[in-house]
């Protein structure tokens, strides 16, 4: 299972990189990387392209012993552990193009062994039929596997990618899964489907946005949404934790930072504006599809 694994996420970092460089007409920079205490990665980064201000699309095997501390905290005995798996996170240049998050892992540690991964949505204006767009992908590949999924794992996602301190939503969700192993070749063939869905869920929206017009007013407030995802992965991301935790690259943990953010104090958005129409969207989850 981890060499299957391992080759799944491999493969899936080709393909979607490829086909970043065909949409965005730039080319990723490669960073072959080596983890002290046992396995590496392979860095791909796109800073700064034409579509994407920056993108990154990391693939790990990692290995070794955790700390005690951090043992205690997942699941199987003992503290020897291995993973790998593939994230990204794409900050586009124009405002009208959503930001995306995807993370597909396998996780071994003692006598356990699970998948986890998901995918989700922020747009800093909203269309809703990007989020019916996206959404519907992913019930799509989750009905193909288990009419169960998409409901339990798009309320996982509702509820995982949120700032209690904001009381709101980081963006429009997707789905997030953790912890499978029931059955692990069924598992694993949801996976790596799941993983071969992502170009399918998020291109067409970048084609339909990617040359929309937009002014300062529009880029000034992507910067300060954009400060709310920084919130998120520092304070809650449990990728970036696991990362930092096992003693991984920092340079490739935190490449899912956005390159530039805006904080001014006090900021608010104008009354019934399309601004105002974005931050309602994500107080409460919908049912998008």
């Amino acid at each position: 299972m981890r060499k299957k694994c391992v080759e799944m996420v491999r493969v899936l970092q080709d393909r979607i990189t490829v086909a970043l460089e065909e949409l965005d007409g730039s080319t990723f920079r490669e960073d072959v990387w080596s983890r002290e205490g046992g396995g590496g990665g392979r860095s791909r980064i796109l800073q700064p392209g034409k579509i994407f201000e920056k993108a990154g699309v990391n693939f790990s095997e990692v290995f070794g012993t955790l700390s005690e501390d951090f043992a205690g905290q997942l699941p199987g005995e003992g503290q020897d552990f291995f993973a790998t798996g593939i994230s990204l996170v794409l900050h586009p240049r124009n405002p009208m193009v959503p930001t995306v998050h995807a993370n597909f892992r396998f996780v071994e540690k003692g006598d356990r062994a699970w998948f986890g991964g998901g995918s989700d949505l922020t747009p800093y204006y909203l269309f809703e039929e990007d989020a019916v767009h996206f959404h519907s992908a992913w019930k799509g590949v989750c009905d193909r596997h288990d009419s169960s999924y998409y409901p339990r794992f798009k309320k996982w996602c509702d509820e995982y990618f949120y700032l209690p301190h904001r009381k709101e939503a980081r963006g429009l969700g997707g789905i997030f899964f953790d912890y499978l192993d029931d059955s692990p070749e069924d598992v694993f063939a949801f996976w790596s489907d799941v993983g071969g869905t992502f170009l399918d869920a998020y291109v067409p929206i970048v084609e339909r946005r990617k040359d929309l017009e937009f002014g300062e007013r529009e880029r000034q407030f992507q910067l300060v949404r954009r400060g709310r995802y920084v919130e998120f992965n520092l304070l809650y991301d449990r990728g970036t934790v696991f990362g930092l935790k096992t003693g991984g690259r920092t340079e490739s943990i935190l490449m899912s930072l956005p390159p530039l953010v805006s904080y001014p104090y006090g900021f608010q958005v104008e009354p019934n504006s399309r601004e105002e129409q974005t931050l309602n969207a994500l107080k409460q989850a919908r049912d998008w599809v």
